[in-house]
Order: C-alpha cells, then structure tokens, then sequence
C-alpha cells in the first residue's frame, strides 16, 4: 500500500529519506545545510509547486511586483509547499505572515525558500514550517520578481520539480523525485523498522558491532 503523507509524517525522518536516496545514487537531492526550519519541533510533507526568482534592483511604477507569486499562492491545493529558487538569499526575501496565512488557508503543508523570511514571531505562533536560507526584514520589491512558476528548479542545490515530495525536519530538508518515490519511501520504511531493532539490542546493552553485523544499519 502506497504510505499517505500523514504516514510519511508521523513514521519518517530526513534522514532516514536521504539515507535512502544515496542507497538509489540520487545523492544531491537533500538542500543545503543552511536551510533551517523556523521552528525545529514542525515537520514539513507535502508536494512542490516550484517558483523561480530573477534579481531585480527596481520596481517599475504601474507594474505589480507580485503577479506569478500571488498566482502560485491562490493556486496551491491541501498538502502542496511552495518552494522558492530566489537568485540571491541575502536580497530577496519572498515569504512573510501574510503568504503565510494565505498558504494555511489553502491547506498548503508548509513552505520552502533559499532566501529570507520575516516576520519570524508571527509565523512561528501560527505553526506553518518555514525552511528557509535567513531571516531579514526586506520585501521581495525591487530586489527580486518571479519569472516562472511551476516549472524545474534549484532550491539551495537541490533539484525540485513541481509534484515531488519534500521532507523537511529539525535535520533539514529532502527532495524526493516522483520517479523514484516508490522505491524511496518502500525503503524508507523498512529502514525505520530495522532501525527500531537496533535502538532495542543497543539498549539492552549488545555491541555496536554485534547490532551492525546483525541489521547492517547504523
């Protein structure tokens, strides 16, 4: 049976994931280890919709800054995370309170940026996951404008297409191809279950060496 996403909540972790996407030799596929989660006890699961940043340094007059990012964001659906490619972290800063609660309107699972986010004390009393490359108070305006959305990109040197799956925890944050979901997630969970074994004969007090020989897991 195929896990839901409340399945691969509440039974995985990040690293278990990543762990399981090396042993399939997709070994670039967990974000850079600058990215955190505003609130470490949030966990992240859900499907990308991608949005791609081009820098800017104005905001021409007449011309709304926002049009593709307000589009991704009254087009998201239960269980999907934004995930913003934003062209330079310490300039552009796409998300704040008010994506924020437009997201968790639509039931949005959480969103993921390589840039900056503010309005941390807002957000974190919301309890939305936000993975992000900083905190800064800049507005997006002037400095960067979505050009694409919905189509490949890179999210801190991760490759993301719209419809994969995304992990994100306390550890980071993993993308998980929608080729290679299946066998990612069957993998996944047989580890979890090998793992809870391991912790049981380590506890008791048998030999690192002994428990590797015996599960092959550390």
């Amino acid at each position: 049976m195929t896990p839901t996403l409340a399945d691969i909540r509440e039974k995985l972790f990040a690293s278990v994931v990543s762990d399981c996407l090396d042993q399939l030799g997709l070994r670039h596929q967990a974000v850079a280890s600058r990215i955190r989660p505003l609130d470490e006890a949030t966990i992240m699961v859900g499907r990308a919709r991608t949005a791609a940043f081009m820098e800017v340094w104005h905001a021409p007059a007449g011309v709304n800054p926002y049009e593709l990012e307000i589009a991704l964001i009254d087009s998201l659906k239960p269980g999907e995370i934004p995930v913003f490619a934003c062209a330079n972290a310490a300039r552009v800063g796409p998300w704040g309170e008010l994506l924020t609660t437009a997201a968790m309107a639509r039931g949005a699972a959480g969103a993921l940026m390589d840039g900056c986010v503010r309005d941390v004390k807002a957000i974190r009393a919301l309890g939305f996951p936000v993975f992000h490359g900083g905190v800064a108070p800049l507005d997006s305006k002037g400095r960067g404008k979505v050009m694409t959305i919905d189509e490949p990109i890179e999210c801190a040197g991760a490759p993301v297409a719209s419809g994969d799956l995304v992990f994100g925890d306390a550890d980071g944050v993993v993308i998980v191809p929608r080729a290679a979901e299946a066998d990612v997630l069957r993998l996944a969970m047989e580890k979890v279950a090998g793992e809870r074994d391991t912790l049981a004969d380590l506890r008791r007090g048998d030999r690192l060496a002994d428990v590797f020989a015996r599960y092959g897991i550390l």
